[in-house]
């Protein structure tokens, strides 16, 4: 079974920390880009903040079989 992980702004991940997902603060696009790229093998399921899903371009939240599944937080 694999984690769930949060990548985004701290005032857009931090409490979801408490439901028990990796969160992973990315305040700017290059950190944004830098946390994806470092995600570990097991996480299954990657939530983003809008800023975040931008930063990484559409390629990113498309389905595909080679990547977590990404979903975008509602703003």
């Amino acid at each position: 079974m694999g984690t769930v992980a949060a990548i985004g702004t701290r005032t857009g991940v931090c409490g979801l920390a408490l439901a028990g997902v990796d969160v992973l603060v990315a305040e700017d696009p290059d950190a944004v880009r830098r946390a994806w790229r470092t995600l570990p093998a097991t996480v299954a399921l990657v939530l983003l903040t809008p800023e975040a899903a931008e930063a990484l371009g559409d390629a990113v939240t498309a389905p595909a079989t080679d990547r977590p599944l990404t979903v975008v937080l509602p703003s």
